[in-house]
């Protein structure tokens, strides 16, 4: 399977990130978390929100972005409103890294303008502020995966009292 890397950069939102977490639990993405965090991990708005599937996480844990940099590998893309490239025109390879900053500052500009090219945004009215952070991870992360063809992932459901072979 391939991988996909969620990284959040000083999350500080529980709910935000209860939320992500399941988008990478049920997707199996890896999820990052680089410190300092607006919250505590027990916090139970965090674990409310995705509570039944903690335990299927891939997450890993950064005291700060050096840290993360110094352990991690790969290609490297930056979820901003300030991005100049779309995210659906970008070829995500495998073992991507998909970085998400502060629900309330986004990612570093420094960290930005070093990565001009790699700053993707997802199309917005320009009168507005942002979309949510977990509902942008979650449009992120299905469209690499689209591009990857889903792999490892159910494409179709099945009915509990009905079968939808009996269906006209």
């Amino acid at each position: 399977m391939k991988n996909l890397n969620i990284v959040l950069l000083e999350p500080q939102i529980p709910q935000n990130t209860g939320n992500i977490s399941r988008t990478c639990a049920v997707t199996g993405a890896r999820l990052h978390l680089i410190k300092p965090l607006g919250f505590e991990v027990t916090d139970k708005n965090l674990k409310r929100a995705g509570l039944d599937y903690w335990d299927k996480l891939d997450i890993t844990y950064y005291e700060n972005l050096d840290d993360f940099f110094d352990k991690n590998n790969g290609e490297y893309f930056y979820f901003t409103t300030k991005g100049k490239n779309v995210y659906t025109d970008v070829s995500y390879p495998d073992n991507a890294y998909l970085f998400f900053g502060r629900e309330d500052k986004g990612l570093p500009e420094e960290l930005l303008f070093e990565n001009k090219e790699k700053c993707v945004r997802v199309p917005m009215r320009n009168d507005l502020r942002s979309l949510n952070l977990s509902n942008t991870v979650a449009i992120a992360a299905y469209e690499v995966l689209r591009q990857w063809d889903f792999p490892d992932l159910a494409k179709e459901g099945s009915l509990t009292k009905y079968s939808w072979e009996d269906a006209l």
